[in-house]
């Protein structure tokens, strides 16, 4: 087999998209005599900074000669990449090797970019070293992630798809028409199989995108056939061409284990802890807390564009026992989903007067409390039992705020009651 690894060919400004150039390339495969069986979306690490929104790698798996194929591939990405944009740095690797052949090197610098950060000299030193076709354009720094892409088929267990319709290229740039109310009927016919693909809460179409691309609508979910029957039921402008991805996508496969003390910058992380400062609402609407583990401290935080995700972030209290997901940066933990583990049932408060029910006053230092009018006393505090508004279990952003990556509640397989949004 013959395995074409494409990456970093479009841009946030500029448009195009590397699915679609990875369409392309099939399409002139098959008009070479090749077949091609299976085309890879691997998402890597989202946070990485030179990364358009998605952050997709392609691979296409193909029978036809190494040579040819990447003579095809070279001449796509040369037409078709958004190289205009000087943070576009597309590459194209291309190995004559099958997914239970990859090296391990490969296998092991796929398993890497979902995680941390791989450097571009590894890349090219790793695919020369194993005699790999491989061509970068200003820089090439998109060679990495063709490279991931060419191993990620031995590295990853958890597998989805996504069924991508694409607009003629002379419409990019203007505005998608696609009837919001098929949208909708569609995704109700799909579920719980095709998911994200609408956020009901927020009234949005997630499957449609805003930026200049030829994307039309992307379907996601965990059957090859229902992401195409909900595709087949958008009522929209017309299609150009569509394709079925196998992808990573929804599979919180970015997500590592951590603990509070040893997480690092530009990494995703799962990490147990105890909620030590109580929410807290700022400026901008984002919702700030910290966990802490031992005598270690992490900030965390749930920005606004997560929406009602954040009134679940406010509903923790101080003591509750928590796992909380998502990417660190600058020191703080961006939460993407959370468990409650073991709530805080009861506080510490001040007792109440037994014959008016006023709050009663402290009584001085070690002396108690008083009941200013009545003159009854109390020792100390009392406990108190909370009414608390969120049950144990699993918490996570909204549809409209998911990325691509992380793992929707819907799809099951968490190890506590998920409440999942719709």
């Amino acid at each position: 087999m013959t395995f074409v690894g494409l990456d970093d060919t479009d841009s946030r400004d500029r448009g195009m998209c590397t699915t679609y150039v990875a369409t392309r390339v099939a399409t002139a495969i098959e008009a070479a005599g090749g077949t091609v069986d299976c085309t890879r979306l691997i998402r890597l690490n989202p946070s990485i900074e030179f990364k358009t929104r998605g952050n997709a790698a392609l691979c296409l798996e193909t029978d036809l000669d190494p040579d040819r194929a990447f003579d095809l591939a070279v001449e796509n990405v040369e037409s078709l990449a958004a190289v205009a944009d000087p943070r576009t740095s597309p590459g194209v690797v291309v190995a004559h090797t099958t997914a239970d052949a990859v090296p391990d090197p490969v296998a092991d610098l796929a398993r890497r970019t979902l995680r941390e950060r791989v450097d571009l000299d590894e890349a090219i030193e790793l695919a020369d070293s194993l005699g790999y076709r491989h061509r970068g354009w200003d820089g090439g720094r998109g060679r990495i992630g063709a490279l991931a892409a060419v191993g990620a088929g031995r590295v990853f267990n958890d597998w989805t798809y996504e069924h991508v319709a694409y607009r003629s290229l002379d419409r990019c740039g203007t505005p998608r028409a696609v009837n919001a109310d098929s949208v909708f009927a569609a995704a109700d016919a799909g579920a719980p199989d095709a998911w994200d693909t609408v956020d009901r809460g927020e009234g949005e179409l997630v499957c449609v995108p805003a930026a200049p691309g030829p994307v039309l609508y992307g379907i996601r979910g965990d059957d090859a056939r229902t992401v195409r029957e909900v595709a087949r039921a958008i009522d929209s402008e017309p299609v150009d061409r569509s394709a079925t991805f196998l992808t990573n996508q929804g599979t919180d496969a970015h997500l590592q284990r951590g603990a509070v003390g040893t997480v690092r910058n530009g990494r995703a992380y799962r990490v147990d802890a105890v909620v030590d400062d109580a929410p807290e609402t700022r400026a901008g609407g984002h919702v700030h807390l910290t966990v802490r583990d031992g005598d270690d401290r992490l900030p965390c935080v749930a920005f606004e564009p997560t929406k009602r995700f954040r009134d679940r972030v406010r509903a923790l209290h101080s003591g509750d026992r928590v796992t909380v997901c998502g990417e660190v940066s600058r020191g703080t933990l961006k939460l993407e989903k959370f468990a409650l583990r073991d709530p805080v049932t009861t506080d510490r408060a001040v007792p109440s007067c037994p014959d008016c029910g006023r709050s009663m006053e402290s009584a001085g230092r070690d002396q108690g409390y008083r009941c200013r009018d009545c003159g009854t006393t109390a020792p100390g505090r009392i406990d108190r039992n909370l009414n608390r508004d969120l049950d144990p279990g699993w918490y996570e952003v909204p549809p409209c705020a998911r990325r691509h990556i992380a793992k929707p509640l819907i799809r099951g397989g968490f190890d506590a009651p998920t409440h999942p949004e719709r």
